[in-house]
């Protein structure tokens, strides 16, 4: 294991953070697979998977099992996970600027056109010229502030990467995952060995997010170039929602940490005996088909579903109690799918999201994440 450390643009006077990743197994000799949990940095359940995960691959590699590059980063947004207010930890959003760690990206706009100039018959060595130009790219970048030097970071680390998986969590939710639909193949088992409840698919959910940054990447070439000029997918990317903030144990996180080093045999990045593919839970269903609900007014919020339920038509999903008029409003669902997460919140004001029940059949356009 060798530890390396990014130094981040320094805010004020008198402090410093660092980006710190773990590196693993034989660089160079075939795949390489980057993995980092708590982009938003209070999402808890994801870190303590790969702190568990990082015991594994260190065993792993001492015993020569290791057949890909990996690269662990524990902890990919320093910056907040020192945002404290009031006793309320914030690591979702940047409180110098108000972005969300986990959107807007770099889009890499100079990409395509010297693509086109420089590609050519060859898929393998196109792949090779393209990862070229964006280390060119991501080397002219010169970032102004910490939250800028965070994300050229972390994309320096895996923007040449095969595999890229991002571990968050949800506020209260089932196990879940986002992917594209091109890269759902190769993501399918992962869905499985996790015990997805729900897979949600999108090429360009709209938010620029870690995951699609990588992906869309490689998507949008592929729809710019002719076919004398191959690209194959270079960067499949996956974001894994492991539950809910508050479900952090042990026995969770080992579950979680070990059906990622069940994948990653599965991929061949390390020797083991191979094991049978588990059930999947769900079929992949479009992001775009997810069913959002919102409060129509305020009041206190009752739940009527458990997460990971199987909803129906018309199943109530929430109530709203008015504590002055004693009135109730109830928002039932008009999809019929998994009640895949839900806001950790008894009290809502109006307009305030609450759930999402997945669907099969896309009807929302435009972006489809959430702030």
């Amino acid at each position: 294991m060798n530890r390396q450390s990014i130094p981040l643009l320094s805010p004020a006077t008198g402090t410093h953070r660092e980006l710190v990743s773990f590196h693993f197994g034989p660089k160079g000799s075939g795949q390489k697979i980057y993995i980092q949990s708590s982009l938003h940095a209070d999402e808890t359940p994801a870190m303590l998977t790969t702190v568990l995960l990082k015991r594994r691959l260190l065993e792993l590699e001492q015993q020569g099992l290791l057949d890909a590059e990996i690269v662990l980063v524990p902890v990919a947004n320093p910056v907040g996970l020192g945002q404290y207010v009031l006793g309320q930890f914030l690591g979702r959003f940047d409180l110098g600027s108000g972005k969300n760690f986990n959107r807007h990206f770099m889009q890499f706009s100079k990409l395509t056109a010297r693509a086109k100039e420089l590609l050519g018959a060859d898929a393998a060595e196109n792949v090779r010229i393209i990862r070229k130009l964006i280390a060119d790219e991501l080397a002219e970048h010169k970032p102004l502030t910490e939250f800028e030097s965070l994300q050229l970071a972390s994309l320096k680390l895996s923007f040449d990467a095969d595999v890229v998986i991002d571990l968050h969590c949800s506020l209260e939710a089932a196990m879940h995952l986002y992917t594209s639909e091109a890269a759902w193949p190769e993501f399918e088992p992962l869905s499985r060995f996790l015990g997805a409840q729900a897979s949600l698919l999108a090429t360009n959910s709209g938010g620029e997010s870690f995951d699609e940054t990588h992906s869309l990447l490689w998507w949008n070439l592929q729809q710019a170039m002719p076919a004398d000029k191959p690209v194959p997918n270079g960067t499949i990317a996956v974001t894994v929602e492991c539950r809910g903030q508050r479900d952090v144990s042990y026995e969770v996180a080992q579950q979680d940490a070990d059906a990622l080093v069940d994948y990653l045999g599965w991929r061949k990045a390390i020797r083991l005996e191979a094991k049978p593919l588990p059930a999947l839970l769900s079929p992949a269903t479009p992001l775009a088909g997810s069913e959002q609900f919102y409060a129509p007014v305020s009041g206190i919020l009752i739940h009527r579903a458990k997460i990971g339920d199987t909803i129906r038509v018309g199943q109530p999903l929430f109530d709203i109690v008015d504590p002055l008029t004693d009135e109730t409003t109830t928002i039932s669902s008009k999809t019929e799918g998994v009640f895949y997460m839900r806001r950790a919140i008894r009290f809502v004001t109006t307009g305030a999201p609450l759930g999402r029940v997945t669907g099969t059949r896309a009807f929302r356009t435009g972006v489809l994440l959430g702030a």
